[in-house]
C-alpha cells in the first residue's frame, strides 16, 4: 500500500511539473501587421504542438498603413512602421499578449517600410522608401521611447529593399535595387547608431530576401529578379565578398523574396513566391545544398514572409495572395518542413510577422 501511495505521488509530482513547464513556456505570441485596414493580428502561438489561437484582443488598432513591426529583446516593446503617416509607434506588451500604445507617435522620413533593431536592443533602424534614407534612434531600455541620434536620417543608394544588422552590431546591410537592373548591398558601419558609409557590393537583380547566419560570418540575399540567391562572406571590416551564385536558371526558385537561416544555424529556408513553396538548403562551411523536395513545403499563394519561435521547432509563413499565415513543424535534426495549420487573414495582405523573442 505505501508503495502504491508512494508510486501514484511521483505521478502526480511528475504531471505538477509538466503542467508547470507548459504554463512557464505558454506566454509565446506571433503578431502580424496588416497595412490595408491598419491594424495587427494578434496569436498565442501553442509551443507543444506551433499552433495559432487568435487572442480575443485582436486585431489590435494600429497607426495608418502599419507596414513593419519588430520586438525588443526584452520582450518589453513592440515598434511598428506606419507607412502613411511616416511615423513609428511604440507598444508596451504584456504577458497576455496585449498591446498598448504610449506617448507620441515619433516621426520617421517618409514613407517607412522597414524597421529592424540591433542584437542588443539599444538602437532602431527605420528604411524610409520616400525620402531613400534610414532614420536611426536610439532606444531607451526602461520606458522604450525613441530618441533620434545625430545626423539621422541618413541618405541611401535608393530605396531600400530590406535591411540586416550584423549580430555584432558594427555594421547595417541594405540590399537596393531598381526595376530589373542588378542591385547591391551598401555597407554601412555603425557607432552609436550613427552611420558610416564603407562600400557596396553587387548582387543580382532585385534582392529582396536578406538574411546573415549568427556568426556574422555569411550572408545571403535572395535575389526576386533573376530566380537566384547570393552567398557571400564578410570581412573583419564588414566588407563582403562573393562565394557564389546559385538557382540561377536551373528552374528550383522562382521568385525568391524572403530567408530565414533556423537556430540551429544548419538550414536555410526560402520563400518560393512564383512556385508557392519554402525551399530548404543545408548549410556547411557557408555553402548551401539543396535539400531533396521532400524536406521543403507547399504553401498557399505568394509565401512572402518566413519567421520562427524561439524554440526553432516551428516555421511560419505569411502569405499575400488569398492571405494566411501557415505552421510548419521545423525538424532541427533533418531540416524536413511538416504542415501543422494555416490561418486565414480575412482578405488582408499582411507585411510583417513578429513573434516572441
Amino acid at each position: 500500500m505505501l508503495k502504491r501511495a508512494a508510486a501514484m505521488f511521483l505521478v502526480c509530482a511528475g504531471m505538477a511539473m509538466m503542467m508547470s513547464c507548459v504554463n512557464n513556456t505558454s506566454n509565446r505570441y506571433l503578431y502580424a501587421a496588416q497595412p490595408s485596414p491598419n491594424q495587427i493580428i494578434a496569436y498565442r502561438e501553442d509551443p507543444n504542438s506551433g499552433v495559432l489561437d487568435q487572442l480575443t484582443i485582436s486585431p489590435i488598432t494600429a497607426g495608418q498603413g502599419v507596414r513593419s513591426i519588430v520586438i525588443h529583446p526584452s520582450n518589453k516593446f513592440l515598434y511598428a512602421a506606419n507607412s502613411f503617416e511616416d511615423d513609428v509607434s511604440l507598444y508596451d506588451t504584456s504577458s497576455s499578449g496585449a498591446l498598448t500604445e504610449v506617448g507620441q507617435r515619433t516621426p520617421t522620413g517618409t514613407t517607412p517600410t522597414l524597421i529592424v533593431m540591433d542584437k542588443a536592443g539599444q538602437f532602431l533602424y527605420v528604411a524610409n522608401a520616400g525620402s531613400r534614407d534610414i532614420s536611426v534612434f536610439s532606444i531607451d531600455p526602461g520606458t522604450g521611447m525613441l530618441t533620434a541620434v545625430a545626423g539621422s536620417p541618413f541618405p541611401i543608394g535608393a530605396g531600400a529593399l530590406n535591411m540586416q544588422v550584423s549580430p555584432s552590431g558594427n555594421f547595417l546591410y541594405v540590399s537596393v535595387g531598381v526595376g530589373g537592373s542588378p542591385g547591391t548591398i551598401e555597407i554601412w558601419s555603425l557607432s552609436s547608431g550613427s552611420l558610416t558609409f564603407v562600400t557596396a557590393t553587387p548582387v543580382g537583380t532585385t534582392p529582396q530576401g536578406l538574411v546573415i547566419d549568427s556568426t556574422g560570418t555569411f550572408l545571403y540575399a535572395a535575389n526576386f529578379g533573376d530566380n537566384s540567391i547570393s552567398e557571400l562572406s564578410i570581412g573583419s571590416d564588414g566588407t563582403l565578398t562573393t562565394v557564389a551564385t546559385i538557382g540561377a536558371g536551373l528552374g528550383i526558385l522562382s521568385s525568391p523574396v524572403d530567408l530565414l537561416i533556423d537556430n540551429s544555424g544548419k538550414y536555410l529556408y526560402v520563400a518560393n513566391a512564383g512556385a508557392n513553396t519554402v525551399v530548404a538548403y543545408s548549410i556547411s562551411n557557408g555553402s548551401l545544398a539543396l535539400l531533396p523536395t521532400s524536406f521543403s513545403a507547399g504553401t498557399n499563394p505568394s509565401p512572402s514572409f518566413l519567421a520562427t519561435d524561439k524554440s526553432g521547432h516551428y516555421l511560419f509563413v505569411g502569405n499575400n495572395s488569398n492571405p494566411a499565415i501557415q505552421s510548419f513543424n521545423l525538424d532541427p535534426n533533418s531540416g524536413i518542413l511538416t504542415s501543422v495549420q494555416s490561418y486565414s487573414l480575412g482578405g488582408n495582405a499582411t507585411t510583417s510577422i513578429a513573434l516572441s523573442p
